[in-house]
């Protein structure tokens, strides 16, 4: 059976929001996905003073952080808003975010395309975010920060949310330091494959949420429906050699014991792993 290899998956704190960062540093090891939620680094509070600490927490625990993925979708954070006001202040926020990667030493910012309003054409809005990720990834790589793009499911946008929409975003934005995210989720929902995304993008797939759904939900695996071991042999067969991470939101009961989530989660990507040794 086609195997990954142990270093590819990386830690995240996704369910982690009920508890201090310190705590979530001392549980996680290796590299992290850091999560920008309130209480350990959102853009609304992320102060030189507040990304120097958790910089701090981050390096006393041994902990290296492999991308930042504020949070976009719940919060009011939207680069593709006919709002101009909270469309300018969304792309702001997002450089800031940029230069946080840079002080905190993370390879990657994570980016969603934003949504337009519902009640009108779609094309003013992809316009929009096309735009304003190509103006974000100018400044990330004037940080030497590569940036990260995910389709999103239909009910948390309606511009890119399948393979094709993220490789024409992809295309029309022109960015050399932009890679991309397959979300299992997203995915299964879009009716995409694993075998697609490689084919469409190529080395530029570089981070995967390995998350189980029915087909949605984001569970933790086991919980749902996707043939996640299945997703992870066909990765390994077509030589994905990126990033992988679990995000188990749930309908937040992972939040309670996100230390049982995690470990249930490890324990069900062992027998895909080449080694076997996984980040705790």
């Amino acid at each position: 059976m086609p195997q990954l290899a142990a270093h590819q998956l990386i830690g995240a704190n996704f369910s982690f929001q009920h508890f201090p960062l310190d705590e979530v540093a001392r549980t996680i090891r290796g590299e992290i996905e850091l999560w920008g939620i309130a209480q350990h680094l959102d853009l609304f509070h992320a102060t030189d003073a507040r990304v120097e600490s958790v910089r701090r927490i981050l390096a006393d625990n041994e902990l290296s952080a492999w991308c930042f993925t504020p949070e976009q979708v719940l919060y009011p954070i939207n680069i593709a808003s006919g709002d101009a006001a909270l469309r300018q202040d969304s792309i702001e926020r997002f450089c800031r975010a940029a230069d946080i990667c840079a002080a905190l030493g993370a390879r990657c910012l994570f980016l969603t395309p934003g949504r337009g309003y519902e009640s009108q054409s779609r094309q003013p809005a992809w316009d929009r975010a096309v735009d304003a990720i190509g103006e974000i990834a100018r400044h990330a790589a004037a940080n030497e920060v590569r940036c990260l793009l995910e389709p999103l499911q239909r009910f948390e946008s309606n511009l890119v949310n399948d393979a094709a929409g993220l490789r024409q975003m992809l295309d029309e934005v022109g960015a050399e330091n932009i890679d991309v995210v397959l979300d299992t989720v997203a995915m299964a929902t879009a009716g995409d494959t694993v075998a697609g995304y490689v084919d469409l993008f190529g080395s530029r797939l570089a981070h995967v949420h390995l998350v189980d759904g029915t087909p949605g939900g984001h569970l933790v695996w086991g919980d749902g429906t996707l043939p996640l071991g299945h997703y992870v042999s066909e990765l390994a067969r077509l030589g994905y050699a990126g990033k992988f991470t679990f995000e188990p939101f749930g309908n937040g009961s992972y939040a309670l014991d996100p230390v049982k989530a995690w470990t249930r989660c490890l324990g069900a990507i062992a027998p895909y792993l080449n080694c076997a040794t996984v980040p705790a």
